[in-house]
């Protein structure tokens, strides 16, 4: 495992983006989150392109999650995030492109076909990851048993909570999720984890300095991986030194 820290948050992204560009021709299957913090990240790759630098046109896309329930292009799904923060701002062939649905919570064939679906293309070359507060991987959240595979989560009440901020109240925020499982994500053959700010610096600690793989905290199942790069900025680095 390998820690960069960037000066602030636009460096560390830059930083991110410049790991990649550097093999970008080697990268075929993008393995993509959304979230505020693969933002910088992905304008940093937006600017490469316009830049010719990097094009994105032999590239294919697998997102990890969806919520369930939400109108075709309802402007909270990830489909629409990601949209509108990187393929249509990219020369990406959007049929390529993919971000897991289920009808419903009780779709419980949208999982296996998603899996289907990422093992066909040879799984993800580069996995780009955020963090959450409790070391919450996509919907993978702190709890007895972890999905291995992608599947329908039911939403933790936090979760829901912290959701609601893009919503106009917790009772709009959907309920349910479809989300790849961590032993999904952790077959990627290279990870690039993304974490900003002091709140998460607690996940980061329990990954960097605890022995334990615990499902009570989802990131550190990335311990188990031979090839993961972790991007924090200052502000979680001096809550490590403490």
């Amino acid at each position: 495992m390998k820690l960069v820290v960037g000066k602030n948050y636009d460096d560390m992204s830059k930083l991110a983006a410049e790991q990649m560009i550097e093999n970008w021709n080697e990268i075929k299957v993008l393995g993509l989150a959304t979230g505020s913090t693969p933002l910088g990240l992905y304008n940093e790759l937006i600017k490469a392109n316009k830049e010719g630098r990097i094009s994105f046109k032999d590239k294919t896309s697998v997102n990890l999650d969806e919520y369930i329930g939400l109108p075709e292009g309802h402007k909270e799904s990830y489909r629409r995030f990601m949209d509108d923060n990187l393929f249509d701002k990219v020369d990406i062939d959007k049929s390529k492109t993919f971000v897991p649905k289920a009808k419903d919570e009780n779709d419980i064939n949208a999982g296996e076909e998603y899996e289907k679906l990422v093992q066909k293309l040879g799984c993800q070359d580069i996995q780009v990851l955020g963090i959450g507060e409790n070391g919450h991987i996509a919907f993978n959240e702190p709890a007895p048993e972890l999905n291995g595979k992608t599947g329908i989560v039911k939403l933790t009440q936090s979760t829901i909570h912290a959701n609601s901020r893009f919503f106009n109240n917790e009772e709009e925020v959907p309920k349910y999720a479809i989300s790849m499982g961590m032993g999904t994500i952790l077959q990627a053959k290279e990870i690039i984890l993304l974490a900003s700010g002091k709140k998460k610096a607690d996940a980061i600690k329990k990954l960097l300095c605890d022995d334990k793989v615990t499902t009570d905290c989802p990131v550190t199942f990335l311990k188990l991986h031979k090839n993961v790069t972790i991007y924090i900025d200052e502000d979680i680095k001096e809550e490590l030194d403490k």
